[in-house]
């Protein structure tokens, strides 16, 4: 083989890899409860009005607003008190002109009440009347009916991520069931004589299988269900067998290390092998993480990474974290991020996207930016790193003192 591979920029061959996969979003239902962090398959619509009754935001009493216009504490506003509306139903209260009735917070509003003046800015007189001494506008301290949504209303759309406070505003609609979409299971092969399991003693010569447990939890963060089968030695028809019974049996394959060009390199051959159109693009213009593989299989998802832990991480989140959203049926979700200023000069090369690793100090009120410096077979280089920064294919660099984002890990 070759020692010589055309790269392509991480969109250009993003954009020809999805030329080839279209994926079709399965569903399934589950209870609300058991839906945080899952991607809603169909939209949602409102059953019926939040809230359906008029309800107090505070103690106090309904009134009629136009009946405290005026009111102060040397001159006020004297209403009658008619009864006290019960919490947790419906009440048959109705108030008239001068009338006021006792509510409480969450309560339901009378008929004739149009707005509630707290408590605080009330004197009781005796048991039947108040004294209001401080006027409320016409629907104050009252959320009407629908104010928070309307019957018929779209809730939430299809591709949308569950967050608790979603979960909570289905609950409240009486929504206990929902359609989500099915994980995709991503198989995960480790390549190499040299990598052992973790709970085996290495000898000289070898590490232990780093990637397939980053990968794993990588899936997992990204929405998917990893499917780890063990680590294939550096043989050719081993390397068939596992790779063709991964691409049977899940919905995308990830290959750590084996992509390098060099003469123990298969993943390209073996990846090609496994179905049309086979492999899209090896070689991404990154750094670290060039010797990546893009492919479809049959309309399964391949990815060769790199076996270096770094390198592996950074390309996960550039093409296989797209990947699996989009066979979930939404967006790549946004990284959280904060802006820092450089600790130090970061150098590039133009036509290539680099991703350095930094960790993040305080400094008399600026946030700085230190950059981790490591090779990428290191797994403290990330370890020991707050976030990332990425340096953009049309640059040469950034100068120490600027300020940069950082991409949190």
């Amino acid at each position: 083989m070759s020692e010589l591979f055309t790269v392509l920029t991480p969109p250009a061959a993003l954009a020809l890899f999805n030329q080839h996969f279209h994926p079709t979003p399965c569903a399934e239902r589950i209870p609300t409860e058991d839906a945080l962090d899952r991607v809603l398959a169909e939209p949602l619509i409102s059953p019926q009005d939040l809230p359906n009754f008029r309800r107090s935001t505070v103690d106090g009493y309904a009134v009629y607003a136009e009946d405290t216009y005026g009111a102060t504490a040397g001159l006020p506003a004297f209403l009658t008190v008619i009864g006290e509306a019960p919490m947790g139903q419906a009440t048959d209260l109705e108030l008239g002109v001068g009338e006021a009735a006792l509510v409480h917070t969450g309560g339901m509003v009378p008929a004739g009440a149009n707005a509630v003046v707290m408590v605080e800015n009330t004197q009781q007189v005796d048991e039947t009347s108040i004294e209001v001494m401080k006027p409320v506008a016409d629907g104050e301290n009252v959320i009407q009916i629908g104010e928070d949504i309307r019957t018929g209303d779209q809730v939430l759309a299809p591709g949308h991520h569950l967050r608790p406070q979603d979960m909570g505003g289905l609950v409240a609609l009486g929504v206990t069931q929902v359609s989500v979409a099915v994980p995709p299971r991503v198989a995960i092969l480790s390549t190499g004589d040299e990598v052992k399991p973790p709970d085996q003693p290495i000898g000289p010569g070898q590490v232990r299988d780093i990637n397939s447990y980053t990968l794993s939890a990588l899936v997992t963060r990204a929405g998917g269900v990893p499917i780890r089968y063990g680590i294939v030695p550096d043989d050719r028809s081993a390397l068939e067998a596992a790779a063709a019974k991964a691409h049977a049996e899940a919905d995308m394959l990830v290959l750590s290390a084996g992509s390098s060009v060099s003469y123990r390199d298969m993943s390209v051959d073996v990846i090609d092998g496994l179905g049309e159109p086979g492999v899209l693009a090896h070689g991404l213009s990154v750094r670290p993480g060039k010797p990546t593989i893009l492919a479809v299989a049959d309309g399964i998802p391949v990815f060769g990474l790199p076996g270096n832990p770094v390198s592996a991480m950074v390309i996960f989140d550039l093409v296989v974290a797209p990947t699996i959203r989009a066979m979930l049926g939404t967006g790549t979700l946004p990284k959280s991020q904060v802006e820092a200023r450089l600790d130090r000069n970061i150098a590039s090369i133009s036509g290539r996207e680099d991703y350095v690793q930094v960790r993040l100090e305080e400094r008399e009120g600026e946030r700085w930016a230190i950059p981790v410096f490591g090779k990428s077979n290191l797994i403290y280089t990330l370890v020991n790193a707050d976030g990332t920064v990425k340096i953009s294919l049309d640059s040469n660099g950034v100068r120490a003192g600027e300020w940069v984002t950082v991409y949190l890990h």
